[in-house]
């Protein structure tokens, strides 16, 4: 416990002596304008931030409501003096060209009245999250005041960024994103021309690192357990090497959540890893890089949506509480709920035990000094009951890492107000964050380091309020003690956010090969090394970058008291491992070591499939291997995994996953591949074990709702079903003569056998009638429409149908005069000059949604004469860039088939979204092609 007379201590800094040390003089009220005993570097940091504080105090009730980075380049922009005043200030914010910055605008309530009025604004909209009262825009800078004053408008910020936890040397991975930056093009060609290889070439067998570490190939052999019967789905930045992974066959079809691809391939890297270990388990993707509602959403759509078992993330919004459950947390919470475990990368933030941390919390304790020109005192670090220190110093490798500063006060809800300030060794105030807190603001305040600086180090000053606790983290950086004798101060607990929320599996990380191959900062130990080949025992060292907890919580969701210590992170799985994904390989980061544990849960699930998330995460921390402080601690929770012990725990064994097949019609009146009404058909219905194991008894029940239909007999028996083996039966269907032509027919079939698997459930509609042979033409006849660039909300037109029924078959065309790559072409059906960046879909008058392409063709231009069918003999994923202007028939991303289940007549909705900047187009001439019944 501190001393209760710190605050009547001794006025002089004294940790060094030095002038350098002395921020302020003491100030007494805290409204005076503060005496300076010196003149010199603390007189010059003091009056940078007396102009700072000069603009906070200016602001209009409309500009409290925006981020103060956003305010202070305005002004500075506006007023040479400012300018002046602040030599070395750098906001962070990123000014692109037209003046234009990305915000989040959070509302009390999203609506299309307010999306409109950011686009009237110049806006153009990047994300829109009704449930997480966001919309992510990118907005002209001359237009964030005039936003705010909006009523509905609770705030606007620099939109909040996030960080994924690939641990790679900075020197590189800054090289690889100025490449990245520079050409989107360049980068799409390489792809392309990889896939191709790829697509040639013969790919030899390789033995995973991570595989061999957590002993899952044993594992697989031991109980005979792959993954079948099992989603496992990630969440980081892109997959945009999915196509070229799948043609190299490092991965099987993923299933991806329509427009969420994202950009990058952090995503892809670690859908490789889950296949690595649970190779028959299915998969799915999604995007956390469109801001944290976009996030939360995307959470839950995986669960909700896609079906998703397990799911697993490597991603920190910078905003992210480590006090309170924020709107990414409690999604997590939600499918936790709902029967998903998710995993979650603890982070590459460092901890207190290997002296990597730059993380500090505790009680604010008032120091005495006076800070600026209106109010405010500093923060002191030290607890020494007879010094000051008000600075925190970083390292010098501390550059270019987000800084984040938060407070014991619910989210939406902070009266006490806290800023935060960056100071070189000059004096001179690089960067700061001293946003408005008045009551409806978030406790949080955020800045960035600059790339380059010596000397650098964080004050914290309280500007108004009450004496609150603290948490201070350079995310990537480290307190260190400085060359002009200040010290720096550490605390544990860096792990926060999602990764921290109850229904979360926090993973640390340790190597599974090779040490990372170079030093955190100059100077430091040796990095461990893993086991590989062989498997991890208790021997094995975590990797110095990873964070620690544990994580103190005072808020529920809803922003009541409620304080709790949560164990963090839970548990520590492999990283440095191999992938065949450019910038990972290897693999290093709790980025890769979230999907290794996430996998072995899904092995766990496939040989257990009725055990509870709570049974799975008892398997896991039950059988790790401790590998740091006796029993769990705060840098590897229970140790590391090991998906032998953790399946021996369990107990496993193979299951069968039988289920039904598209059944064929024989109609026994007149030999037809068709129902028709008063006959009846032999129905032939192929029964496919995909399993792990033999489906034995399988037996058949076959019920149909349809009033009036017939089946006989209602069950059959199939008998034995071994693994990857099909058996069929047939059934009689007997449809009435009532029954309209174009009407269907829904069969149900029931498969039971012996195992936990069972039963499965698969329903089936089949059309009474013989297909037409007359195909009737829908075409869009409204004006050309723009397709606006990097927009979720993208440009949909309407397609009437109308006489058709039940459609026998579906197909579209992107249509056109003259096909020719042109910019801009008006004899085209869709010109836009980075087909790459476009996801198009079809959705029927019942809602029912196909993806028709997904983010394929690389820099090729323009779509003319393009038949979407699936009758066609290519897939369009497979076409490149050379092919353009693309034409012919493809197989869409998904089957039109789904979209037979419901008569055709009504409006169709032909959707296309540009996901990427840069590059514009517009929809001119699609056609509907649609066959009833007779």
């Amino acid at each position: 416990m501190r001393s209760p007379n710190r605050r009547i201590r001794r006025n002089a800094l004294i940790a060094a002596g030095t002038a350098a040390l002395t921020l302020f003089a003491t100030t007494t009220p805290a409204t005076a304008d503060p005496t300076r005993a010196t003149k010199g570097v603390e007189d010059k940091t003091a009056a940078q931030i007396a102009a700072l504080q000069d603009i906070k105090k200016s602001l209009s009730a409309a500009e409290t409501k925006v981020d103060s980075a956003l305010i202070v380049e305005q002004r500075r922009r506006a007023d040479v003096s400012t300018r002046n005043k602040l030599p070395s200030l750098q906001t962070g914010v990123e000014v692109q060209s037209g003046d234009t910055v990305l915000v989040d605008i959070r509302a009390h309530k999203v609506t299309d009245d307010l999306v409109n009025a950011v686009r009237g604004a110049g806006g153009g909209i990047r994300s829109v999250s009704a449930e997480g009262r966001t919309v992510r825009a990118q907005l002209p800078l001359a237009a964030v005041g005039p936003l705010a004053e909006r009523g509905d408008v609770r705030r606007v910020e620099t939109a909040v960024e996030a960080k994924t936890f690939h641990q790679a040397d900075r020197n590189a991975k800054a090289k690889e994103s100025e490449a990245e930056e520079a050409t989107k093009e360049a980068k799409a060609k390489d792809i392309e021309a990889r896939t191709q290889r790829a697509i040639a070439s013969v790919q030899a067998a390789k033995t995973g690192e991570g595989d061999r570490a957590h002993a899952a190939d044993t594992a697989r052999d031991q109980f005979h357990v792959t993954g079948t019967g099992v989603k496992l789905c990630a969440l980081s930045d892109g997959v945009d090497s999915l196509e070229l992974s799948q043609a190299s066959g490092e991965l099987p079809a993923v299933d991806v959540v329509p427009g969420q691809e994202g950009s990058g391939d952090e995503g892809t890297a670690m859908l490789e890893i889950l296949h690595d270990i649970a190779p028959n388990a299915s998969l799915g993707f999604a995007t956390a890089f469109n801001g944290d509602a976009s996030f939360a959403d995307n959470i839950k759509a995986l669960r909700f949506r896609l079906g998703c078992d397990v799911i697993v993330d490597d991603v920190l919004y910078f905003n992210e509480s480590p006090f309170q459950d924020g709107v990414i947390a409690q999604a997590v919470d939600a499918v936790a709920a709902d029967g998903a475990l998710f995993f979650s990368s603890a982070g590459n933030e460092g901890n207190v035990a290997d002296g990597t941390s730059g993380h500090w919390e505790g009680q604010f304790v008032d120091s005495g000094v006076g800070v600026g020109k209106f109010a405010g005192t500093a923060h002191d670090f030290n607890p020494d009951p007879n010094a000051k220190q008000v600075f925190n110093p970083l390292s010098a490798a501390s550059t270019n890492v987000p800084v984040t500063l938060f407070w014991s006060d619910p989210l939406t809800r902070s009266f006490n107000d806290y800023d935060l300030y960056l100071v070189n060794s000059s004096g001179n105030v690089v960067t700061s964050s001293q946003n408005v807190q008045d009551g409806t603001q978030d406790p949080y305040e955020r800045i960035n380091t600059p790339a380059s600086g010596s000397g650098l180090r964080l004050a914290v000053v309280k500007f108004r309020g009450e004496d609150k606790y603290l948490a201070l983290s350079a995310l990537g950086g480290r307190f260190k003690d400085s060359s002009d004798g200040l010290k720096g101060f550490a605390t544990p607990g860096v792990t926060r956010g999602h990764s921290a929320a109850n229904g979360a599996i926090s993973v640390a990380a340790a190597p599974a090969a090779t040490p990372l191959p170079f030093d955190l900062e100059a100077g430091d130990p040796a990095n461990p090394r893993g086991p590989f080949p062989n498997a991890f025992d208790g021997a094995q060292k975590p990797e110095r970058f990873t964070s620690d907890g544990p994580r103190r919580v005072f808020f529920a969701p809803d922003g009541t008291p409620r304080e709790e210590v949560r164990q963090k992170p839970d548990i520590t799985a492999a990283d440095g491992v191999q992938t065949s994904v450019s910038g990972f390989n290897p693999f290093f980061g709790t980025s890769a070591a979230a999907p290794n544990a996430a996998a072995i849960a899904g092995l766990i699930l496939s040989g257990n499939p009725g055990l509870s998330t709570t049974e799975v995460k008892q398997a896991l921390t039950a059988t790790a291997i401790d590998i740091a402080e006796a029993g769990a601690d705060n840098r590897t929770g229970a140790g590391v995994v090991r998906a032998d012990l953790a399946l021996a725990y369990t107990g496993a064994s193979p299951q069968p996953l039988a289920k039904a097949q598209a059944p064929s019609v024989r109609n026994d009146a007149d030999g037809s591949a068709y129902l028709k009404p008063g006959t009846t058909s032999t129905i032939t219905l192929p029964v496919l074990n995909s399993g792990d194991g033999m489906a034995a008894s399988t037996s058949v029940v076959l019920t149909s709702p349809t009033a009036g239909v017939t089946i006989a007999p209602r069950s059959r028996y199939y008998g034995n079903i071994e693994v990857g083996q099909s058996v069929v039966n047939t059934f009689k269907v007997t449809v009435p003569a009532a029954q309209a032509i174009g009407t269907s027919v829904k069969l149900e079939a029931r498969v039971s056998y012996a195992g936990a698997t069972s039963p499965t459930a698969t329903s089936f509609q089949l059309t009474v009638g013989e297909p037409s042979r007359e195909v009737k033409h829908f075409a869009y006849a409204g004006p050309v429409v723009a397709i606006p660039d990097n927009d979720p909300t993208g440009v949909s037109v309407q397609l009437p149908v109308s006489g058709i029924g039940r459609a026998s078959q579906l197909s579209l065309s992107v249509d056109g005069a003259t096909c020719t790559t042109a910019d801009g072409a008006t004899t085209v059906g869709i010109d836009h000059t980075f087909v790459g960046d476009l996801v198009g879909t079809l959705t029927s008058p019942s809602g029912a949604t196909a993806t028709l392409f997904q983010r394929s063709g690389g820099t090729g231009g323009n779509l003319c004469q393009v038949v979407f069918t699936d009758t066609a003999t290519a897939a369009f994923s497979s076409v490149t860039s050379n092919l353009a202007p693309f034409t012919g028939s493809w197989k869409p991303a998904t089957p039109l088939s789904a979209l037979l289940a419901e008569p055709a007549d009504g409006t169709w909705t032909f959707k296309v979204v540009d996901v990427a900047a840069s590059d514009r187009g517009s929809v001119r001439s699609v056609t509907l092609h649609a066959a009833g019944y007779v």
